[in-house]
């Protein structure tokens, strides 16, 4: 079997091996493909592999070797499925790789918040703390999270990984979700606008569909505390991002913490790179060395089963 990676690089940087994914065919790895490239590099294909870079209907139609399409991640919009059904060729993704890693990142984004660690530890690396007349300083209110109110939306794997840990800090949980699977004693679960009017913090754990974009709307933003945050750890076209700078720009929202945008890279135009109290990472929570070698192992053992008969983790086929 031919197997080509398109994009290689974000999965496999340098510090994870590809020998085993070498083990089950002639492999060639790309670090990145532009859109002109893919068709001459998967030319040859029988098994393609691919991260971010789109995969059409007319790259599957033009791909006649092409038998099994793997996604190096959960979501599956890059490709088109109806069209890989129409070829018969297989599709599969990896579940549940990056949940612990997803969560922590939330957590992590709400602590900053909180506490603006970073922040202030910069100021001291600038000698502020040597110059200053008292013991101690900081520059934002400093929160505990102890007794406030989480709100979550989408009781997935990893909203429930975040209500877990908000839990543990002592938060009070409420969730939004089409079903109340996998309740929680900790968890309360009410319809959105209850939960956007109650939370201090407000987490999007959701899949991005019809029904979600832009669920994080000026509407919905204005049923929120003024003292509120924003977490986004799903996908970018959850939020109306103008809408969330206006409110953070106009004191209506007291902040929001992202780890994706509508369009990445971000133009440098986005209202959010310069909005006030906005944190923002570059995609990075699902990144951790531990997640990456689950999502290496699993779409191995995906080929794997593949080759052997017996497929797993079918998203179309």
């Amino acid at each position: 079997m031919n197997i080509v990676v398109l994009d290689g690089y974000t999965l496999n940087p340098g510090d994870l091996s590809w020998e085993e994914l070498k083990s089950l065919g002639a492999c060639e790895i790309y670090e990145r493909t532009p859109p002109a490239e893919i068709l001459r590099r998967a030319a040859a294909a029988e098994i393609l592999l691919t991260n971010k870079t789109e995969i059409t209907g007319a790259h599957i139609q033009n791909l006649p070797k092409l038998k099994y399409l793997g996604v190096l991640a959960t979501g599956t919009n890059i490709v088109d499925l109806a069209a890989a059904r129409a070829r018969g060729v297989l599709v599969t993704n990896v579940p549940a790789y990056g949940t612990k890693s997803v969560a922590q990142t939330t957590l992590a984004l709400l602590l900053e918040l909180t506490h603006h660690a970073g922040h202030h530890a910069q100021t001291v690396r600038e000698s502020r703390w040597v110059r200053s007349q008292d013991w101690c300083y900081w520059d934002y209110p400093l929160l505990e999270l102890d007794g406030l109110t989480m709100g979550v939306i989408g009781f997935g794997r990893i909203g429930q990984a975040v209500s877990e840990l908000a839990a543990a800090f002592g938060m009070h949980v409420l969730v939004s979700s089409p079903t109340s699977k996998a309740a929680r004693p900790f968890v309360r679960f009410v319809d959105l606008e209850i939960l956007f009017r109650q939370s201090d913090v407000v987490s999007l754990h959701c899949p991005l569909t019809d029904q979600t974009t832009n669920l994080a709307n000026a509407e919905r933003l204005s049923w929120m505390k003024p003292s509120a945050l924003l977490l986004n750890t799903s996908r970018g076209l959850l939020v109306d991002e103008s809408a969330l700078a206006d409110a953070l720009n106009s004191g209506r929202l007291a902040g929001a913490g992202l780890d994706v945008l509508s369009t990445e890279p971000p133009p440098p135009d986005n209202p959010l790179l310069k909005a006030k109290n906005c944190i923002i990472t570059p995609h990075l929570a699902w990144a951790t060395r531990a997640a990456r070698s689950r999502l290496m192992r699993i779409a191995v053992e995906n080929i794997r089963a593949f080759l052997e008969g017996k497929p797993q983790n079918v998203v179309s086929g």
